[in-house]
């Protein structure tokens, strides 16, 4: 008797072990990491979407996909994030658009002066078939992309004078992306565009050296003691992307591919609402310390003298991206 229950204990022992392996098998997970070049803090245009996109997936997924936030350049700035995921170092990012021309030059489209009318009409170009035309340009480089998200309009801050219409500009020196689009902007509107790494601009300005640059709401703020004044000129979409490197997403089934483009969609949509959110509170700060706010701009005159830059950029950016884009923002105005 007492042999058939030591038989009986080791069976079930057994029976146990082997119950908490599959268990294990069952529950263990896929495990990434996602970069940004943003801090992470509640208020980031960043981290915000990126938050409710790894929450939606582990959801989604029942914990079978985590994703890890790595903000604030921890895995490379924005060009060091492509080149991670061209080459498998980084899982997934979340990508400024500026820097992405020169790897995958259909984005620059996007960055094309008052190209998009309203935050409204850019959501409903890029969450459709245009948008997915300008995201499937980073397959061949190794990238799947998933998704636009916000960060809000450039506006222009500088030490001169409002800025009201494209005359206003004339001899300002402005900071500009290191990107050739933004500089040929500028100066189409006989600004002195004077590229710049974004680190160096508050000193510069403090000194002198330079008298404006343009920056979404969000990033106005901390100009609060030098700057005289913001004009909400809405002059560029902000439009970050969701990608995903190829050697993660072969490996992903079309299950959890869809999981990851619909959670992109529905992450970047959440970010929306909160940089409208956001905007509006900084806005009142922005008064209260002393920086003039001018809303009256008409941007017809902006968009008559930035024109020519579509046909100047049309070959590098593709006439069929171009052209599909300014098909959909017209249906817009």
């Amino acid at each position: 008797m007492k042999s058939k229950m030591k038989c009986y204990l080791v069976l079930c022992i057994i029976f146990c072990l082997f119950l908490s392996l599959n268990s294990t098998s069952i529950t263990a997970s896929k495990k990434f990491q996602l970069g940004h070049v943003d801090p992470v803090t509640e208020e980031d245009l960043y981290h915000i979407p990126v938050v409710k996109f790894i929450e939606l997936v582990y959801e989604r997924t029942n914990g079978e996909i985590e994703i890890t936030e790595f903000g604030n350049c921890a895995l490379g700035g924005d060009r060091g994030l492509i080149e991670g995921m061209q080459i498998g170092t980084v899982d997934m990012a979340l990508v400024s658009n500026a820097p992405i021309g020169s790897f995958a030059p259909a984005f620059m489209a996007l960055d094309l002066p008052f190209i998009f009318p309203s935050a409204e009409c850019a959501h409903q170009v890029l969450d459709g078939v245009v948008g997915r035309k300008i995201l499937d340009t980073l397959d061949p480089i190794g990238i799947k992309g998933l998704a636009f998200t916000e960060a809000g309009f450039m506006q222009m801050l500088n030490n001169i004078r409002p800025i009201e219409k494209p005359e206003d500009l004339q001899g300002i020196k402005f900071r500009v992306m290191q990107t050739p689009i933004y500089i040929r902007m500028f100066e189409s509107m006989g600004a002195n565009a004077i590229p710049m790494p974004f680190g160096e601009v508050f000193s510069a300005i403090q000194q002198g050296v330079m008298d404006g640059l343009t920056v979404p709401i969000m990033g106005s703020h901390i100009y609060g003691n030098i700057i005289k004044y913001l004009s909400l000129t809405k002059n560029n979409y902000n439009a970050p992307s969701f990608q995903v490197s190829h050697s993660v997403w072969n490996t992903l089934s079309e299950e959890e591919q869809q999981i990851l483009l619909e959670s992109a969609l529905d992450a970047a949509r959440f970010g929306r609402i909160k940089v409208k959110e956001i905007e509006a509170e900084v806005l009142v700060e922005i008064e209260e310390i002393g920086i003039k706010i001018n809303t009256d701009i008409d941007k017809k005159p902006f968009q008559k003298a930035v024109k020519p830059l579509y046909e100047e950029f049309r070959d590098k950016i593709g006439s069929d991206i171009l052209d599909s884009l300014l098909e959909e923002t017209a249906k817009c105005q």
